[in-house]
């Protein structure tokens, strides 16, 4: 922000004295100018829809049935329908990168052209989106295992492009691959002070699709869920 420098007075040249309306304009448009800049200024990090707080969720995972994962025999991603068209020619993933990112400007097809991302898991920023991954934060793979092999493909559809549950997140390209589709007692982001946020979001979805849980998958939960 530029700064105001006062000028010394001099016999030869002096301020002249300001009216009280003067007065009241002025302030009025520095208060403006402030105001612009807090609205021009960097803008807060983008991010999924807020997940339930810990001791909600702690709520959820105790209500969610714990057995055994299912076979993964007939799965296949193309089960789940994924990066939908959302509006436009928008699919899932574009309108990801643009919520998750910062100054993103996309072209025509609405792929992101220039932009940053920061992702959380890691703590890395990337300049290009072909460096970002839109995680699944419970994979299709657990979600096939946990229940969803017996849904409608359109229900699968939903589930994977959801936007309005943290369940999609832009992250390292290279880092959402070492996740695979390992549960949080296999796989937990490099970041531990993301852990706990992830647990929620992790658990936010597997209650809001009536999942099941193993019983590693839940102890490593309890865990990191008691400690948030």
């Amino acid at each position: 922000m530029s700064g105001v420098y006062a000028r010394r007075r001099t016999a030869a040249h002096r301020s002249p004295l300001l009216s009280p309306r003067r007065i009241a304009v002025l302030a009025s448009a520095a208060g403006l100018v402030t105001a612009t800049a807090l609205l021009t200024g960097t803008p807060a990090q983008a991010a999924p829809p807020t997940p339930v707080d810990a001791a909600t969720a702690r709520t959820y995972l105790g209500e969610l049935t714990e057995e055994a994962e299912g076979s993964s025999d007939g799965y296949s991603r193309e089960k789940f329908p994924h990066w939908s068209t959302q509006e436009g020619a928008c699919n899932t993933r574009e309108v990801v990168l643009k919520r998750d990112g910062e100054n993103v400007e996309q072209d025509s097809s609405c792929a992101a052209t220039s932009g940053s991302w920061f992702s959380e898991y890691d703590g890395e920023t990337w300049t290009a989106a072909s460096d970002v991954d839109i995680d699944h934060v419970v994979p299709l793979s657990e979600a096939w295992k946990s229940g969803a092999s017996s849904w409608t493909t359109d229900a699968r559809e939903g589930f994977a492009n959801d936007l309005t549950r943290p369940q999609l997140i832009a992250v390292t390209d290279n880092v959402n691959q070492s996740k695979g589709d390992q549960d949080p007692a296999e796989w937990l982001p490099p970041t531990s002070s993301y852990h706990c946020m992830y647990a929620r979001m992790w658990v936010d979805v597997k209650h809001h699709y009536d999942m099941t849980v193993d019983s590693a998958e839940k102890q490593a939960l309890e865990g990191i869920l008691n400690g948030c």
